[in-house]
């Protein structure tokens, strides 16, 4: 087998040899093979490729939601209701730096229409109305010298969807404005009457742009203008495509936009609504086992509207061959380390534990995509400590596992032959398979091995891979995977070996494999997961990382489960786990695995209502027995209650009702929205709940708002405004999420002043 050994240098030279190009143009009747050898000759921009290498990076969610504890703020809000008592960025930075994070993106401007700079063109809703500092305070300068103090680069986010002006008498956004003649950086006191009147102090040397715009583009330009031009160097900006509501047949001026950021910040990248990042597709953590960062177009890139795409096969040969143009734009998984992109408190509001983090810092970033965690201040303005515990355990895990690397003296040979002495090298077989074998200097206990392809050059090829071990003085595979891109990180369990096999098995013409390493995770004491059962039995167990391809079923021995039930954090010497709790009336548990030779694993908080048998549910209606209301208290997350669905569908409200058998003292319900993620049919985005005694008189119990529901199909609790008495409880639908009109309940739990 014949293969090429060219220096590493090579692959981030940045330049694009021969037709290698970031868009291929498809021509009619072209075969498959045409096409998908295009495929692998296109390649990322100079900006994409220097924001892969980022790989993990912060996303911060700051503004009146946080006050008001909703996802999605009206654009209603009084401006004088953020008022943080402490703002702290140069916390918030520190923290992100222990984490391992090179870049932060904050929300500046999010739905609602709050600015968190002091925009000239907002009089309104922004920080100058705020008490904190009284009305001089300017986040985005703070966050931008906190980010160059600990050398963490600095992004923005500006929400084109904006209530305020949406929901303003006097609103910008589909105010029926045409487009006119606007100079930008506009004259913010002749901003309506004389849109082509220059800004007089702009940042000297700053260049002036004239477009054709209504009133909200002009806005929206005049205020990137000023984030580009007095906050910079800005390396990220984020158009979200979520739209609460629109109004007047608003269109955005994208082309003005991006031409507008390219000239002022070249080194940035465009997200979402934009020709440089994609979305994941889901706001859960969740990644594609095969991600491709080629994919087709159905334009070309200049006139294409960028949607959504969240299916799980984007760009294998099936759908190439469809393909009018193709492009690369690589992926962002975004989530939240909350349950929630804003901080509500810090007693009920979930906190992902290092466990979860690590391993989406392993999947995405180990996925080919950029890893973007959602990390929300408080009212304060601070990183609450159950953040910063996990996000700085996670980062030590991160440099402990990947600092390191095994195969840093290697021996890297092809077919027995030895060829170089280090693993950093650029390899391509002449065909489209091949072998690599690494030798260790020494034995070495091994579960992480890391490919990177020389994307920047060579395209994104491989299609399927496996990773192999010598053990017993014989081959034994110990991990597969398909994409690998600007990298692949091979998870399996412990092996001790000092010799590894990379066979590339499919590629897109000959693959190139740029990097390769070799890592040790010394994996903690696993996770506790829990569940109860109808009658309110309580069972603990260890949650085992599965892997994708060889290697499922990973074990550990010789771990205790320790738990308390008074809300203390269990040690070596509370309770041991041995049979399951009863937890009948409810309460809470904090449970963590413990070995005897090691410190104890994070610990979670378990929280539970009363038990469920004997309880009885009625609703308004339903699609038939297989969704009837005894699904949503049956225990099973599979199962669902759902309204009808067949014509004549009624739309909202609908009702449903269970007795809970006898009067408790409740304080909030619980509701898990459909499991399946077929359709977002069914989720209750919008409601209230009523209790009563007796099933005939009933009280108001507060309304709710759950956002995110399609994207993020956790369990969320609605906290009653005070504890009440009853027997009885009513939840009553106003709203679908995405507009549908039906109502759909997995599951539906009460938590009582019992716990």
């Amino acid at each position: 087998m014949k293969t090429r050994f060219l220096p590493v240098l090579l692959m981030v030279s940045g330049v694009h040899a021969g037709d290698f190009e970031l868009v291929k143009k498809i021509k009619p009747g072209e075969t498959l093979d045409s096409i998908v050898a295009k495929a692998a000759h296109v390649v990322p921009t100079p900006r994409q490729i220097d924001y892969l290498e980022q790989e993990y990076i912060a996303f911060v969610h700051f503004g009146p939601n946080t006050f008001t504890g909703r996802e999605w703020g009206s654009g209603m809000e009084d401006p004088a209701v953020f008022a943080p008592t402490g703002l702290d960025t140069d916390q918030w930075c520190e923290t992100f730096k222990a984490a391992g994070m090179r870049q932060v993106v904050m929300t500046f401007k999010h739905h609602d229409g709050y600015v968190l700079w002091p925009s000239r063109y907002e009089k309104h809703q922004t920080i100058r109305n705020s008490p904190f500092q009284n009305g001089r305070a300017d986040i985005a300068r703070e966050l931008s010298k906190s980010c160059a103090k600990y050398g963490l680069r600095f992004g923005i986010y500006l929400s084109p969807a904006d209530l305020y002006q949406i929901e303003s008498p006097n609103g910008l956004y589909g105010n029926g404005s045409k487009p006119v003649r606007s100079v930008i950086p506009t004259d913010p006191d002749t901003f309506l009457s004389e849109p082509a009147k220059p800004r007089t102090d702009r940042p000297q040397d700053a260049p002036v742009f004239t477009y054709e715009c209504d009133d909200y583009n002009r806005y929206m330009l005049n205020q990137l203008y000023e984030m580009l031009t007095e906050y910079g160097p800005v390396h990220e900006v984020w158009f979200d495509g979520a739209h609460p509501k629109r109004k007047g047949g608003q269109t955005y001026a994208y082309a003005a936009w991006y031409e507008l950021i390219r000239t002022l910040a070249p080194q940035a990248v465009i997200f979402g609504k934009g020709p440089d990042v994609r979305w994941c597709g889901n706001e859960a953590g969740r990644t594609r086992e095969t991600e491709w960062n080629v994919i087709p177009l159905e334009t070309a890139p200049a006139e294409n509207d960028w949607p959504d795409r969240m299916a799980d096969d984007l760009g294998s040969r099936e759908k190439l061959k469809d393909a009018r143009y193709l492009y690369y734009v690589p992926c962002e998984t975004n989530t939240s380390i909350r349950h929630g992109w804003f901080w509500r408190d810090d007693t009920t509001q979930s906190v992902r534990t290092a466990d979860d983090v690590f391993d989406i810092y392993e999947r995405a970033v180990g996925g080919n995509s950029v890893f973007m965690l959602n990390v929300p201040p408080n009212r304060d303005g601070r990183l609450s400590p159950r953040d910063v515990k996990s996000l700085v355990e996670a980062g030590r895990r991160i440099r402990e596992t990947y600092g390191s690397d095994l195969a840093r003296y290697a021996s890297i040979s092809v077919d027995g032959e030895p060829r170089v002495s280090s693993p950093n090298i650029l390899w391509q077989p002449e065909g489209t398979s091949g072998e690599l074998v690494v030798t260790l200097p020494v034995q070495e206990l091994v579960n992480r091995f890391v490919i990177q392809e020389a994307t920047a050059t060579s395209g994104q090829r491989i299609e399927k891979h496996a990773l192999d071990a010598w053990i017993d003085g014989a081959w034994k595979e110990v991990a597969t995977g398909t994409t690998v891109g600007f990298k692949k990180i091979l998870r399996f369990p412990t092996v001790q070996t000092d010799k590894l096999r990379l066979r590339i098995l499919e590629s897109r013409l000959e693959p190139t494999v740029a990097r390769i390493s070799v890592h040790f995770y010394d994996q903690p004491p696993l996770p506790v997961t829990a569940r109860q059962s109808l009658t309110g039995e309580v069972e603990l167990s260890l949650k085992e990382p599965a892997f994708d391809g060889k290697g499922a079923g990973f074990q550990t021995r010789g771990l205790d489960i320790r738990y308390t039930t008074d809300g203390t954090e269990p040690t070596h010497g509370s309770p041991l786990y041995q049979k399951p709790i009863d937890m009948a009336k409810g309460g809470v548990v904090k449970a963590c695995s413990i070995a005897s030779t090691k410190r104890p694993g994070n610990f979670l908080t378990f929280r539970f209502g009363p038990a469920k048998a004997g309880w009885k549910a009625e609703a308004s209606g339903s699609e038939n027995a297989e969704y009837g209301p005894d699904k949503a208290i049956d225990g099973d997350p599979a199962t669902m209650w759902h309204s009808r669905w067949s014509a004549p569908a009624p739309g909202h409200p609908h009702t449903f009702h269970v007795d809970l058998g006898q009067e408790s003292t409740l304080t909030a319900i619980t509701y898990l929205p459909r499991q399946d993620r077929a359709v977002p049919d069914g989720m209750i985005e919008t409601g209230r709940v009523e209790t009563s005694l007796d099933g005939g008189t009933w009280h108001d119990a507060g309304s709710f708002v759950f956002g995110n529901l399609v994207n993020d199909p956790v369990e969320r609790t609605h906290e009653f405004p005070q504890p009440v008495r009853a027997r009885h409880v009513r939840l009553v639908s106003t709203a679908g999420a995405a507009g549908k009109p039906y109502a759909a309940i997995a599951e539906f739990g009460v938590l009582t002043a019992e716990e």
